[in-house]
C-alpha cells in the first residue's frame, strides 16, 4: 500500500503545518487546503538522512516496528487470504494512520489518528468496509473549509453541501468517528483505535482484531513473520504520489491464522499474510514541502505458489495526461532475496464502473518484468471492491486479486491485493454526471445495440406471438426504424440525471445500487421518447445540440420511435433481481407515471391561450401560475418523483425516507422546469436548444406568467401580442427578453424554484442519515437548479 497518499484529508490539512514548525494547540491555524479537493500533491526536500530511521543493513523490528513519535505520518498495513475448513474464502487488509499535528504546551506532540479496513468474502462475493477517523475531523475540517470560503478551492456545491453535515458535527457514511482516543503504546507495538488493535507479542507475532458491528463481523488473526523485512524503494527510500521521502519495508510472508465472524457464522481460518510499515521523517527534520500536480497510483501485493512474492507500485501525473511518473518492483524468491526493478509494466484490461461514484476502475491486468523473465495475469475476485471515504475522496480500490501465468519460465498462480487510486475521480459535479452520462450509454448500447444479435433483437419484439417468424430483412429494417433513431438522440447525451435519480435514492437508503446499474437505461429512454415527441409537437428544430429526429427521419417515424422509448422501459421490470412483491409495485409505478407523464403532455399541448385575456385584461396570474404549476408537476415533477420513490422502494427504505426521497425529487422536477423556462430565455450551455424557442412556439411559461402581475397593460399586452405572431426575428424575440428581465419576473422564477428545493430538502436532511450519497444529492439539486 502507497503511503500517505490514501490521507488526502488529513494530509492536505496538516502536512503544511507541521512543516511550518508551528507549535500550538489550535491546529486550524496551520490547515492550508480545503477537504472536498482531490488530494493536492507536494514534494518534500530533505536535506539529511532522517536520525529516526534505520541506516543501511539490518532493520531492528523492536525499534522500528514502534510508533515514531515526530514523523509526520506514519501507517501500519496488514493484508491476509484464508481458507476456513468449511471452504469459505476469505480475504481482508487494514491500515492504521497517525499524524502528527505539532506540540502542546508541554513540549510533546499531538497526534490524529484513523483507520481503514475491508472484508472480501470471496465465496459469496461480498466486500464489507469500515472506516473511522479521529473525533475532532468534522470540527477542524469546517474550519478550514469557512476559510476558503470565497477562494476558488475545489468545487464549490460539494464544498457547501460538506459544510452542511460538519457543521452538525457528523462524517459523511460510510466513514465513521472513533468514539474514543486512539491509544499508541510507546514502549510496545500496540494500537487500538476502539474495537480494533494491532499489536505483537513476545514471540514476535503480530496480533490483528478487527470489528464492524453494523455488518455484524469481527476478525481475530494472527500474523507469524516467515521472513525477513524487506527494504522498499531504494534501500528503503521511496517517493510517494506528492513526492515525499518516506521509509518503507515490509515482510511480504506471513502465516495468517485466526478467526473470523460473520454475522453468526464462525469461520476459523488459515492462510497466508503480508505486513507493511511505512513513515516519514521527523516534523523538525522535514524542512519544506511544494505544493504540486495530482497523481494517480496502482499498488500491488502479490504471493506465488512458487514461495515467490512481488510489491510494485508505479504513479502516473494527472495534470500532464496521465503520464507515467515511474514506479518500482520487488521481486522477492523463495529464500527471502529481493530485487529491486524499476523496468516493468503494469497495464489494466477490462474495467467496471461503480453505481456508488461512476468511477471506473481496472478488474483485470497484465503484469510483466521482461528482464526477469515474469508475464502475470491478475484478475480481480469480484469487481465490487471500492471503498468510499473521505480519507481519499470520492474512493478508492482496494481488493483481493487471483493471479496466474509465468514466472521465470514455470507456471505459477497466486494470490494478492491490488490498490487503485486518482484515476478520474470525478471530484466535481460535472465530472460526475458525465461518468453517469457514459455509463448510461453503456447501459443504452447494451439494450439496443446498433448490429444485436439474434438473442438482443428477439428480446425487443417478443411477444405471445412468438418470434419464429421474424426474418433478417425484419431485424434490419427494425434496426434502421427504431433502434438507430433512438440510439440518435440518446448518443448525444452527456449527462443523465434522471437515471441518476433512480440509482442514488437506492443507495441514500442505505441499499446497493450496483446490480442495477443496467437500469441506467430505463428513464433515459423515457425522457428521450419524449423529447423525439416535444420536438414534433414543438416544431423544434434543434435538440441536444444537434438536428431535432423528425427532420432527420421524418414526423410519422419520429413519433414511433418516441412511443417505443416509453415501452422499451418496462422490460427492466422483469429483472430476475426484484422479489415478486417489489416487482409488482415497480411495474404499477412506471406506467402510473406514464399515464401522469401523458396527461401533461395533454395540457401542455393544449396550451393556456385561453386564459391569457382576461390574466393580460386584470392582471392577475394566479390562475395561471397555478395552471402551469400543474402542467410541470404531471409532465416532469411526476416522472422524477416515481423514480426517486422506485429506487428508494428496491433499496429497502421506509415509508419516510420514501416519501421524503419522493418529494424532493417532485420538487426538483417543479423547480426544474422553472428554471427550463428561465434558460429558454437566457441560453442554454453549448447551444443545446435555440434561445428564446418558446417565445417562437407561442408558449406560456412561468417568466410569462409572472410578468401578467408586474408589468403595466400595455406592456402586457405587447408580450401576448408578439406571442402570438410566433416570433422568430431575433431582435424582437429579445425586447421581450429584455421587459421578463426588468420586470423581475425571471428573477422570481429563481428564487421560487430555490424556495421549493430548499423546502423538501428540509425532510429529507431531517429523515435520511448523512452520507457520501446524500451529499451527492445535495449537490445535485442545487447543480440542477444552476445555484452556487
Amino acid at each position: 500500500m502507497l503511503s500517505i497518499c490514501f490521507l488526502g484529508v488529513y494530509v492536505s490539512f496538516f502536512f503544511n503545518f507541521i512543516l511550518k514548525k508551528i507549535t500550538t494547540t489550535n491546529i486550524s491555524e496551520a490547515m492550508k487546503e480545503e477537504l472536498s479537493t482531490q488530494e493536492t500533491n507536494f514534494k518534500v526536500i530533505l536535506e539529511n538522512y532522517p536520525s529516526t530511521w534505520p541506516k543501511e543493513g539490518f532493520i531492528d523490528l523492536n525499534i522500528h516496528d514502534l510508533p515514531h513519535h515526530s514523523s509526520v505520518v506514519e501507517w501500519w498495513y496488514l493484508n491476509c487470504h484464508v481458507v476456513s475448513k468449511e471452504g469459505k474464502k476469505l480475504s481482508l487488509f487494514a491500515s492504521f494512520f497517525r499524524l502528527t499535528l505539532g506540540k502542546d504546551e508541554y513540549g510533546d506532540y499531538k497526534h490524529t489518528h484513523s483507520m481503514i479496513w475491508s472484508l472480501s468474502d470471496l465465496t459469496d462475493g461480498k466486500y464489507y468496509s469500515n472506516s473511522l477517523l479521529d473525533k475532532e475531523t468534522p470540527t477542524e475540517i469546517l474550519k478550514i473549509i469557512k476559510r476558503n470560503e470565497g477562494k476558488n478551492v475545489g468545487n464549490k456545491l460539494v464544498r457547501r453541501a460538506l459544510k452542511e453535515v460538519y457543521e452538525k458535527g457528523n462524517l459523511p457514511l460510510p466513514d465513521k468517528l472513533l468514539k474514543e482516543p486512539a491509544k499508541v503504546g510507546i514502549k510496545d507495538l500496540l494500537l487500538e483505535y476502539d474495537g480494533n488493535s494491532f499489536k505483537k507479542d513476545d514471540q514476535n507475532n503480530y496480533h490483528l482484531k478487527l470489528e464492524n458491528l453494523s455488518d455484524g463481523i469481527t476478525c481475530d488473526i494472527e500474523f507469524v513473520p516467515l521472513t525477513k523485512p524487506i527494504r522498499h524503494g531504494k534501500d528503503g527510500l521511496v517517493r510517494g504520489i506528492r513526492k515525499e521521502d518516506m521509509f518503507y519495508y515490509f515482510i511480504p510472508k506471513c502465516i495468517a491464522r485466526g478467526e473470523i465472524k460473520i454475522g453468526d457464522e464462525i469461520y476459523e481460518v488459515k492462510g497466508s499474510g503480508w505486513y507493511d510499515h511505512e513513515f516519514s521523517g521527523s516534523a523538525e527534520e522535514t524542512s519544506a514541502i511544494e505544493f504540486k500536480h495530482d497523481v494517480a497510483w496502482n499498488w500491488a501485493a502479490l504471493q506465488m505458489d512458487n514461495d515467490c512474492q512481488i510489491s510494485a507500485y508505479n504513479l502516473f501525473d494527472n495534470t500532464d495526461n496521465g503520464k507515467p511518473l515511474g514506479g518500482t518492483v520487488i521481486v522477492i524468491d523463495k529464500d527471502g532475496n529481493e530485487n529491486s526493478i524499476e523496468d516493468f509494466s503494469f497495464v489494466p484490461e477490462q474495467y467496471w464502473t461503480s453505481s456508488g461514484t461512476f468511477v471506473s476502475y481496472p478488474i483485470s491486468w497484465k503484469f510483466e518484468i521482461p528482464k526477469m523473465n515474469i508475464y502475470l495475469s491478475i484478475t480481480a475476485n469480484f469487481p465490487e471492491q471500492e471503498f468510499i471515504t473521505i480519507l481519499s475522496p470520492p474512493a478508492l480500490w482496494e481488493g483481493s486479486v487471483s493471479v496466474t501465468g509465468n514466472f521465470m519460465g514455470t507456471q505459477v498462480s497466486g494470490c494478492g491485493y491490488i490498490e487503485r487510486n486518482g484515476f478520474n475521480t470525478n471530484d466535481n459535479i460535472e465530472n460526475f454526471l458525465k461518468g453517469i452520462g457514459k455509463a448510461t450509454q453503456k447501459s443504452v448500447e447494451s439494450l439496443l445495440p446498433l448490429n444485436p444479435t439474434d438473442d438482443q433483437f428477439y428480446r425487443l419484439v417478443d411477444s405471445p406471438l412468438g418470434i419464429d417468424f421474424f426474418t433478417s430483412e425484419d431485424k434490419e429494417q427494425y434496426i434502421s426504424s427504431v433502434i438507430k433513431p433512438i440510439r440518435e438522440v440518446v448518443d448525444r447525451s452527456k449527462k443523465a440525471w434522471r437515471s441518476y435519480v433512480f440509482l442514488a435514492c437506492m443507495d441514500a437508503v442505505g441499499g446497493n445500487s450496483q446490480p442495477f446499474i443496467d437500469w441506467l437505461a430505463m428513464p433515459e429512454l423515457i425522457h428521450t421518447g419524449s423529447l423525439i415527441v416535444d420536438d414534433v409537437q414543438d416544431r423544434s428544430d434543434t435538440r441536444r445540440g444537434g438536428t431535432a429526429l423528425h427532420h432527420l427521419y421524418g414526423e410519422a417515424l419520429a413519433i414511433n420511435t418516441g412511443n417505443v422509448c416509453y415501452f422499451i422501459g418496462e422490460l427492466f421490470t422483469y429483472s430476475p433481481k426484484l422479489a415478486d412483491q417489489t416487482r409488482l409495485k415497480v411495474y404499477e409505478m412506471y406506467f402510473e407515471m406514464m399515464r401522469v407523464a401523458h396527461a401533461g403532455q395533454a395540457m401542455d399541448i393544449s396550451g393556456l391561450h385561453s386564459f391569457m385575456s382576461e390574466v393580460v385584461n386584470s392582471g392577475d396570474s394566479s390562475v395561471l401560475e397555478k395552471k402551469i404549476y400543474t402542467i410541470h408537476r404531471l409532465k416532469t415533477a411526476a416522472p422524477a418523483c416515481t423514480l426517486a420513490k422506485m429506487g428508494a422502494i428496491i433499496g429497502g427504505g421506509n415509508e419516510e425516507e420514501i416519501d421524503a426521497l419522493g418529494n424532493f425529487f417532485e420538487a426538483i422536477g417543479v423547480a426544474y422546469q422553472i428554471m427550463d423556462d428561465v434558460l429558454n430565455l437566457e441560453g442554454y450551455e453549448n447551444n443545446l436548444k435555440d434561445k428564446g424557442e418558446d417565445i417562437t412556439a407561442g408558449k406560456i411559461t412561468m417568466p410569462v406568467a409572472k410578468a401578467m402581475r408586474l408589468l403595466p397593460l400595455d406592456k402586457r399586452e405587447y408580450i401576448w401580442k408578439t406571442i402570438q405572431t410566433l416570433p422568430k426575428d431575433h431582435e424582437i424575440i429579445k425586447s421581450v427578453i429584455v421587459l421578463l428581465e426588468d420586470c423581475g419576473a425571471i428573477h422570481e422564477c429563481r428564487k421560487e424554484a430555490e424556495e421549493l428545493m430548499e423546502g423538501a430538502w428540509k425532510k429529507v436532511d431531517k429523515i435520511i442519515a448523512d452520507s457520501f450519497f446524500k451529499i451527492k444529492l445535495r449537490t445535485f439539486g442545487w447543480y440542477a437548479l444552476k445555484i452556487e
